[in-house]
């Protein structure tokens, strides 16, 4: 063999073995700390697979739901850390920063649609900004985990002195336990696994989470009533470690920041078939009623002096200018 032949060679192989370590996939894990039937699971299935799409082979995405890597508060030291790529979380971020309280706040929106009026003129941009400056992460996405309502084994709710008395499992800040306070109920704090032996044994009256919340644990099983208040909308977000952010090239970064805006329309859509889907199967198996909206909101407009004097209205200026 000849010299020429020998150097071609030996470049040949350095060269497929380069571009072999190249094509290996980066591995990256998505942890949350809900279940499979919540919208954030179905968000990061949607932005593992759009990011696919757009760079073909570079990364193995692992998804975490259920809380296999850790409860929320774990997740979000992780994240911060660097010690995990991604998460999808809720309410723990909004434990970052007592002006992210503000999601905490009843009746903040009408419907799906003020959400989104309300986070296309500014709203998401000002949250993304807060979360990243207080918090040490990059927020790839703002989605949602949904509007969230009340269970309970006593009565039918519909107006707010219904409350009054009740013993709910809540979670969430101090704004959240205010509202609830308002209306005569007790807050209980439960650990959310515990809270359908707590229903069956009468440790706690009623629990308010999202629509998903209650079907994939089965409180339909010990509980008459399960009222659509939609007190509070929670928003979902998708985060990156900076460091791991930091650690993708210019274009990977470009992709990852693009595909975690462009698919949240793709986002609200599937959280609202998700929860459609989920109340039309718990009717057959409790009773499902509506509530009068305006009587709860004046019964608790109190709460959102008390936010506007310690937070300031930056956040619900947007918000009341989106409503119509």
């Amino acid at each position: 063999m000849t010299f020429f032949k020998t150097i071609t060679l030996a470049a040949l192989a350095a060269t497929t073995t380069a571009t072999l370590a190249f094509a290996e996939a980066r591995e990256v894990r998505i942890a949350s700390h809900v279940s499979e039937f919540s919208p954030l699971h179905a968000q990061s299935q949607l932005f593992a697979a759009e990011i696919e799409k757009h760079l073909p082979g570079e990364f193995e995405f692992k998804l975490f739901p259920g809380g296999q890597l850790g409860k929320e508060k774990d997740l979000m030291t992780n994240v911060q850390a660097g010690s995990i790529e991604m998460i999808n979380v809720a309410s723990g971020v909004m434990k970052l920063d007592k002006k992210l309280g503000v999601f905490d706040l009843p009746w903040l929106f009408s419907d799906r649609d003020h959400v989104r009026r309300a986070m296309s003129a500014g709203l998401e941009d000002a949250i993304r900004e807060r979360i990243e400056e207080v918090g040490n992460v990059k927020v790839i996405g703002v989605y949602e985990n949904g509007f969230r309502h009340v269970i309970n084994g006593q009565r039918a709710i519909t107006e707010p002195f219904d409350m009054d008395g009740l013993k709910i499992r809540i979670s969430g800040g101090k704004f959240r336990q205010g509202v609830f306070q308002q209306m005569g109920a007790t807050p209980q704090k439960v650990s959310w696994g515990e809270t359908f032996t707590a229903l069956q044994s009468g440790v706690v009256d009623g629990a308010e989470a999202a629509a998903y919340g209650f079907y994939e644990q089965k409180h339909f099983e010990v509980a008459k009533h399960l009222s659509l208040t939609s007190h509070v909308y929670t928003p979902s977000f998708l985060l990156a470690s900076t460091a791991f952010f930091d650690s993708l090239t210019s274009e990977q970064q470009a992709v990852f920041t693009k595909v975690g805006r462009s698919i949240t329309a793709a986002a609200y859509e599937k959280s609202a078939d998700l929860e459609a889907r989920y109340l039309e199967e718990m009717e057959g198996k409790l009773t499902v009623n509506a509530v009068d909206l305006p009587a709860f909101q004046k019964a608790t407009a109190e709460s959102y002096d008390d936010y506007v004097d310690s937070q300031g209205d930056e956040y619900l200026t947007i918000i009341r200018s989106a409503a119509e």
